[in-house]
């Protein structure tokens, strides 16, 4: 019997798992795919505070998403860092004294002890006007994070496994049966189907939060989820310097221009209705379109669709508040707890990564009289695995690392720390030279960081190292990528011959 049962591996399942399992509750977590196969892999890739939610009067989100950047920078520095963001002035947008004044706001709102406050500056001057269409003369640059989001789900997943939670991954929950004390769930998981029981459920299956109730609750039709798909497109790196662009568009929304994977720039996201029946979220020419435009209106030289090398889309389950635009939804997070028709029930609706620790927490208040369990916050000043050093101090981890390890070349090595942090140490701790590497796929990619990978992070597909653990099948060919899923093939068919022999 279980204390917990989490049906939802992405940042709010996990957040969940890593805070329950803390606290010494036996904790399952279930999910039908990979960890952060859909929205926790396809955001913006920010941990920010919204400055645009500032309009829409969410003043307690915006408050609650600041106060998070720095404890999770503190957290995690090698997957979150500092950067800035430039916000020019144009005429016919927001007028120049409202966009200080929310930025104002944005600076003292929730308090800051390591990001600097926001500067105005003279784009015709100041070098980060120079991508810029020269009729840009104003604009502000301000603060906030940069996190590798699916990272940060993988890690957080880790750490709860540490603490003792069970990860299932490629596990379904294809049954919920709800006694008076109890839950009953039914798993299929490599072609099997068992049960387990746990005396409290959380559902915090992200788009499929109202299915998963439909397995327990058929008569319910109630749906409580608006879908809104949110698309990017990747080009090649379309400015020099390690600062972001938010840009203004005429129908009130915003996007971003973010370097992205040190070749590329990142250009999103867009706000459009959703449903099951489209199946996977994938971007349309619409929505390229969309941002292809919204980003020319902006820089000097056009952004085409010819410019693209990649593009991700997700699917943004926020809790239906009956807006009118979807971009005006709110971004909080919402609960719904049911203990009174039999075992508790716990159901997540929407959130953010910047504030999915704070929904873990409240969670956990949420349910301390059915686990028995107090509400500290003992996360707060907890580390992710890797995370244990300054946030100031990647720069000097990697010249240690580099002189331990200095058959490695330290592209590689640096890219490492950025994913590993001080577990870049353990990984390597048996590596006299590059042999014990071993195989080479490209892209810095050795067989060692795979097999890290699947030890450690619940990775089990090409697709899983190359598209979420990381991005380097970015930076790989369709035969380097090829090769790496031709390594897993022969890896489970040695691992069922070892089955069948044993």
């Amino acid at each position: 019997m279980y204390d917990l049962a989490i049906i939802g591996g992405g940042i709010n399942g996990v957040g969940i798992a890593r805070d329950a399992a803390g606290r010494g509750l036996k904790v399952l977590l279930v999910e039908r795919d990979d960890l952060a196969s859909y929205t926790s892999s396809a955001s913006t890739k920010l941990v920010h505070g919204g400055l645009r939610y500032l309009e829409h009067y969410e003043f307690n989100l915006v408050r609650k998403a600041l106060k998070e950047r720095e404890v999770l920078l503190r957290a995690a520095p090698h997957i979150i860092w500092p950067m800035r963001f430039v916000l020019p002035v144009d005429e016919g947008m927001r007028p120049a004294w409202l966009l200080r004044l929310g930025l104002f706001l944005y600076d003292h709102l929730g308090g800051r002890d390591i990001l600097p406050g926001t500067k105005s500056l003279n784009l015709l001057k100041d070098h980060r006007g120079d991508p810029l269409q020269k009729r840009l003369k104003k604009g502000f640059a301000y603060s906030d994070c940069w996190v590798e989001d699916a990272r940060l789900v993988s890690l957080t997943a880790r750490d709860a496994a540490n603490h003792g939670a069970e990860i299932q991954t490629r596990a379904e929950c294809i049954g919920l049966d709800r006694a008076h004390d109890h839950w009953t769930l039914r798993i299929q998981q490599d072609g099997e189907t068992n049960s387990e029981q746990a005396k409290v459920l959380v559902n915090a299956a992200g788009p499929w939060v109202d299915p998963v109730t439909s397995l327990y609750d058929r008569g319910s039709n109630v749906a409580k989820l608006r879908l809104v798909k949110g698309s990017h497109i990747v080009i090649k790196r379309k400015y020099d310097g390690d600062h972001s662009y938010i840009f203004q568009n005429k129908d009130g929304r915003i996007i971003f221009a973010i370097p992205y994977e040190g070749e590329h720039t990142l250009i999103g996201t867009t706000d459009e209705p959703w449903s099951y029946a489209e199946g996977p979220a994938e971007i349309s020419s619409g929505e390229i379109d969309y941002l292809c435009a919204a980003a020319s209106e902006y820089f000097d030289a056009p952004v085409s669709p010819d410019d693209i090398e990649w593009t991700y889309s997700g699917v943004r389950p926020l809790f239906d508040d009956h807006s009118r635009s979807a971009a005006t939804v709110t971004r909080d997070f919402v609960f719904d707890y049911d203990k009174e028709n039999g075992a508790p029930v716990l159901s997540i609706f929407g959130g953010k990564i910047t504030t999915y620790r704070v929904l873990a927490l409240q969670a956990m208040r949420t349910l301390s009289d059915a686990l028995d369990i107090d509400g500290d916050d003992w996360t707060k000043k907890a580390h992710l695995p890797g995370g244990d050093f300054a946030p100031d101090g990647f720069d000097a981890l990697v010249d240690q690392y580099a002189a331990r390890w200095d058959f490695i070349d330290r592209t590689v090595l640096h890219r490492l720390v950025r994913a590993y942090g001080t577990d870049t140490a353990t990984m390597l701790r048996d590596v006299e030279s590059s042999a014990d590497l071993g195989k080479y796929f490209g892209a810095g990619l050795y067989a060692i960081e795979i097999r890290w990978l699947i030890d450690h992070e619940f990775a089990r597909t090409a697709e899983d190292v190359l598209w979420r653990r990381s991005k380097l099948g970015l930076h790989m060919s369709k035969a380097e990528q090829e090769a790496v899923a031709s390594w897993f093939d022969q890896q489970h068919k040695t691992a069922k011959a070892n089955l069948a022999l044993s």
